[in-house]
C-alpha cells in the first residue's frame, strides 16, 4: 500500500515556475514508477511524465517536453515536477501516481495508486 500526497500547485501567470511534489508512504518506494498526470475541466486525464525506479529513465508528454522536467528521492520518497515556462492551458489538475507493474506505460489504468491532487492555474 502506497499513500501520495501532492503540494505546490497554485496561481502562476504564463511564463512563470511551479515546482510540483508528491510525498509517498512505505518503506517500498523504490519499488515503483512513478508518474504525472493531469484533468483540465471537461478533459480526460492525461499522461504529464513517468520516471522509473531509479531515477535513470524518464518519459514525458509532447505537450509538456522541454519544459517539465521529473525527478525522485528515493531516500526521501519524494517525486517532483518541475514545471518552467508554463502555459495557460497548463491549467489542470495535477495527479502524483504509482506504478508497479515492470512493463514501462503511461496509460493511467496502469498505475495503482494515486494522490488526491493539486490544482495549478496559469493565468495569461
Amino acid at each position: 500500500q502506497v499513500q501520495l500526497v501532492e503540494s505546490g500547485g497554485g496561481l502562476v501567470q504564463a511564463g512563470g515556475s511551479l515546482r510540483l511534489s508528491c510525498a509517498a508512504s512505505g518503506r517500498t518506494f523504490s519499488s515503483y514508477a512513478m508518474g504525472w498526470f493531469r484533468q483540465a475541466p471537461g478533459k480526460e486525464r492525461e499522461f504529464v511524465a513517468r520516471i522509473s525506479r531509479s531515477g535513470s529513465t524518464t518519459y514525458y508528454a509532447d505537450a509538456v517536453k522541454g519544459r517539465f522536467t521529473i525527478s525522485r528521492d528515493n531516500a526521501q520518497n519524494m517525486v517532483y515536477l518541475q514545471m518552467n515556462s508554463l502555459k495557460p492551458e497548463d491549467t489542470a489538475v495535477y495527479y502524483c501516481a504509482a506504478q508497479s507493474q515492470r512493463l514501462v506505460s503511461t496509460r493511467d489504468d496502469s498505475f495503482d495508486y494515486w494522490g488526491q491532487g493539486t490544482q495549478v492555474t496559469v493565468s495569461s
